[in-house]
């Protein structure tokens, strides 16, 4: 986990951009995935004669038009009409000479009210007029807003005003109803787990607001996350859909609505790029099946917080299989997880029989387990396999985890420069150790220092002193004030316990060690150091 907040990942593009005057929609394209068909062992793929056999299946359409005019009917626009409250800064010179000179008018500092809209895509699954469309596309589209209507237009230009009937925020899955005088055209949800890569798709919605656009293109990738949310599992797509298609239906051949448009990722204008994501209909008919009974969405939860899957650097610290598995960071004190006895630096390699790996995530495992029920967990800690049941809990609010994570705390400022540390074994002032092997100095974790760098008082390990800045440790972004709670699964109180466990790695033949490191009190993460040898 890199502790570092500097870089911004381009993935913040991916979300359909939201504001008060526009929705984005999502996109797709087209990305290469290993595996597939093989042919005979010294035999190219692309040998001729090979691909003639996976030429287009029987009835593949030469032209899409068929289909789309069946498809399209049930295809609507999605429109807000907000209502943003903004705040006024009251004017300093207020009831003085100079009053207007600087623009401000009145100065009373009373919040300002304007009106916003949003538009997007949804499409019709019910002839009495259930619509699905993103919650984004329906939420308020900036801070302070409310939203004051919803109106669904028809592709025959009949506009009826929506009813919110219920919607998910972390799948970004809205319901809507309207009445019409008569039953509506509408598209069933289709089998997303069969859509393969290369797979031919249609996408239909309302870019920038223009009406009903059709595009096509092909299934890039299965199983995507853009690591904008907990249970990502995008459909990937080279269909060119744009700010307004999100909440459009994406359709497979047989006309089977297999997603739902929702995220994209643009240039700096927001334009397509040919990358864009849809919400699998798998995952999303579940959902929209409980909105309409009128039930409240629960997942499951275990009160843990993820230190990330197991990269290659992490593997070969803990001496495990690459991409098998996901970190414990923390765990939540008396939560589900505490009692069932899971600890900080276990890897949960498989839930209740399925195994944990970059498709298939810990958090989208848990959740899917009713609140209630036990999940039987296997971990390996220390290296050992073992078996832990948990029984699950209905997930928290967002407000409620938020409460959970607590504040953040100051840096553990340096008064010197963290330059003079050559990295050199053996003991230096004030009873730290530097081992060389990582080249970084460590000091045992008092009262004070702890509320100097700004942890809780129940994390418990040693404080970075100072990093050779010539380090893999200082590459991987460690730095003065981090506090270091294990070192590869065994914890460390005393900066003996801490050169100790890396002299045991570095014995063991092991490049590198695995540090569970604490950053204030809400960036706790596992960062993999290399050990220097010689």
């Amino acid at each position: 986990m890199d502790l570092s907040q500097e870089d911004i990942p381009p993935v913040r593009y991916a979300f359909a951009i939201t504001s008060a005057l526009l929705l984005g929609g999502a996109t797709a394209t087209l990305a290469l995935q290993p595996g597939g068909a093989q042919t005979t062992p010294g035999t190219a793929q692309n040998e001729p004669g090979v691909i003639a056999a996976a030429a287009p299946r029987a009835g593949a359409p030469m032209s899409f038009a068929d289909m789309v005019q069946r498809l399209q009917p049930a295809v609507v626009n999605i429109s807000t009409k907000q209502t943003i409250v903004q705040n006024q800064q009251a004017n300093p010179f207020s009831g003085t000479p100079f009053e207007g000179l600087f623009g401000q008018q009145g100065g009373s500092g009373q919040p300002q009210r304007r009106e916003g809209q949003s538009l997007g895509s949804g499409f019709v699954i019910s002839a009495d007029g259930y619509v699905v469309t993103n919650n984004h596309v329906v939420a308020p589209g900036a801070r302070g807003a409310t939203v004051d209507s919803i109106t669904v237009i028809l592709p025959d230009r009949r506009e009826y005003v929506a009813r919110l009937v219920g919607r998910d925020p972390d799948s970004d899955l809205a319901l809507l109803k309207i009445t019409a005088p008569g039953p509506l055209p509408f598209v069933r949800f289709g089998d997303s787990t069969r859509a393969r890569v290369g797979d031919w798709v249609v996408a239909i919605g309302n870019p920038f607001g223009l009406g009903g656009t059709v595009t096509a293109g092909i299934v890039s990738a299965l199983h995507r996350s853009t690591g904008l949310g907990a249970y990502d599992q995008f459909i990937q797509t080279d269909a060119a859909i744009n700010q307004g298609n999100s909440g459009g239906p994406m359709f497979n051949l047989q006309g089977d609505v297999i997603g739902i448009n929702s995220q994209i990722l643009g240039n700096q204008s927001g334009g397509n790029i040919g990358i864009g994501f849809a919400i699998p209909a798998e995952q999303a008919r579940p959902i929209i099946d409980q909105l309409m009974r009128g039930q409240r969405i629960t997942r499951g939860y275990i009160g843990v917080t993820l230190g990330g899957p197991i990269d290659s650097d992490r593997a070969e610290a803990l001496g495990i299989p690459n991409n098998q598995g996901e970190l414990i960071a923390r765990v939540e004190p008396a939560g589900p997880a505490a009692r069932a006895g899971l600890r900080p630096g276990d890897v949960v390699t498989k839930v209740n029989g399925q195994p944990v790996n970059p498709d298939q995530t810990l958090s989208r495992l848990v959740a899917a387990v009713p609140p209630g029920q036990a999940a039987r967990l296997e971990v390996v800690r220390g290296g050992r396999p073992q078996a832990l049941s948990v029984t699950v809990a209905a997930r928290p609010s967002q407000e409620q985890l938020a409460a959970l994570t607590g504040q953040g705390g100051e840096d553990f400022s340096n008064n010197g420069d963290d330059s003079d540390n050559d990295g050199s074994t053996g003991k230096t002032p004030g009873g730290a150790v530097a081992p060389a092997a990582l080249g970084m100095t460590v000091l045992p974790l008092t009262p004070t220092i702890a509320s100097q760098v700004g942890v809780d008082s129940t994390v418990q390990g040693v404080v970075v002193a100072m990093v050779d800045p010539q380090s893999d440790a200082a590459s991987k972004q460690l730095k003065r004030g981090d506090v270091v709670q294990q070192v590869n699964g065994a914890a460390v109180r005393t900066a003996a316990e801490f050169a100790s466990a890396v002299a045991q790695a570095k014995a063991a033949g092991r490049p590198s060690v695995l540090l569970l490191v604490s950053r204030g009190r809400q960036m706790t993460g596992f960062i993999a150091v290399r050990i220097a040898r010689g």
